[in-house]
């Protein structure tokens, strides 16, 4: 068993740079518990996905440092570092992971604003005369 685990996490422009080591459960990012940065539920839900699929609840530390994007693109890249981490620790857990897509970069991101026009696809009101 590793004694600290670094793995990363993407999702939109989110990233999640962590560092596990076994213990009691304890989550923080950016130096708070990350019930106190994540204040919703749902939110909340997200970040515990990882270790609840692979039955680790209570059993690791996680610092996590999260930069850019927004509160559910910093979450969502959370998770999937955490899983990352948990399957660097542990190989037998990477089938059940990979099934609920903890492992996959979700790839969407925002299109660019095209000049000419008001947003990425939206023009501006035709006028024929």
């Amino acid at each position: 068993m590793a004694e600290v685990i670094n793995t990363i996490g993407r999702r939109k422009t989110a990233v999640a740079r962590i560092y596990m080591t076994p213990g009691n459960g304890e989550i923080k990012v950016n130096g708070r518990d990350y019930k106190e940065y994540f204040p919703t539920g749902p939110l909340q839900y997200i970040v515990g996905q990882a270790f609840a699929v692979a039955n680790a609840e209570g059993k690791w530390d996680v610092k996590a440092n999260l930069d850019g994007g927004g509160i559910t693109g910093q979450a969502q890249a959370l998770r999937m570092a955490i899983a990352r981490a948990l399957c660097e620790n542990n190989i037998e857990d990477r089938p059940a992971l990979k099934k609920e897509g903890f492992l996959m970069r979700d790839p969407r991101m925002v299109e660019r604003k095209k000049p000419g026009q008001p947003k990425a696809r939206k023009r501006f009101q035709f006028s024929k005369r």
